[in-house]
């Protein structure tokens, strides 16, 4: 054995050893900055529905939920495109500034629904992503043609509920409901074991790779808030 070949396998066991490190550290915090929206989420919208004056504003001024909507699809297509390009401190603002509009457009849940319904909702939602997150991250069955299934799935769904605008359906609204719910399920779990596969693959923990953690973040945000509002027509009682 001469020296380039003892050198590039120290560097092999290095780079090995940095990846071994990486990758705990990417899941933690995926997991600690989609946490941190979700809170965002929560707080902002409980301040919002609380405080009279902002609500009466936003009722006054109606149009702007529409303008919020907007800003928040430009946001997560924005930070999808230009992850790359960006800094880590930009990405996490970009997504800190998205589950702050989340919480606005949200804050109107607080009229529609009882607190007591919206909170065990809430704890129905975690204990059903947490299980699904955990099928994602242990199973060793390959769930990527699943989730190319799902996201068919939820494109007929965004269709479906354009339709259901004009139609109206009761019965129509109830498949939805119940068909967003198993999508979601299973694109938690889907989600979850691309993101450990990427972070497998990670060679250490910068802020290039760390910028990944914020945009899976992003994903399984994504992913709890869509499942909460779908349960939340199933087990919410309404004021």
């Amino acid at each position: 054995m001469d020296y380039e070949e003892m050198n590039y396998q120290s560097f092999s066991r290095d780079r090995q050893l940095e990846a071994s490190y990486a990758f705990p550290a990417l899941m933690r915090k995926t997991y600690l900055w989609m946490s941190m929206a979700l809170v965002i989420t929560g707080l902002t919208a409980y301040v919002v529905a609380t405080n009279a004056a902002i609500s009466n504003f936003l009722f006054m001024h109606s149009q702007l939920i529409w303008i919020l909507f907007l800003a928040e699809i430009g946001l997560v297509i924005g930070l999808s495109a230009a992850i790359r390009k960006i800094s880590l401190s930009a990405a996490t603002l970009m997504f800190v500034a998205y589950a702050a509009l989340n919480g606005v457009t949200f804050s109107s849940l607080f009229y529609v629904y009882t607190m007591g319904s919206l909170a065990s909702t809430f704890f129905i939602t975690a204990g059903t992503f947490g299980a699904m997150s955990l099928v994602g991250f242990f199973t060793k069955a390959d769930l990527s043609s699943m989730g190319k299934i799902l996201l068919m799935a939820l494109i007929g769904l965004i269709i479906a509920s354009v339709v259901n605008i004009f139609v109206a359906s009761s019965g129509l609204e109830v498949l939805m409901t119940y068909l967003g719910v198993l999508i979601f399920v299973g694109l938690t779990a889907y989600d979850t074991q691309k993101i450990k596969q990427m972070f497998l693959m990670a060679p250490d923990a910068s802020e290039a790779t760390q910028k990944y953690a914020v945009l899976g973040a992003l994903t399984l945000y994504l992913d709890f808030i869509n499942l909460f509002l779908y349960l939340l027509r199933i087990f919410g009682r309404r004021e």
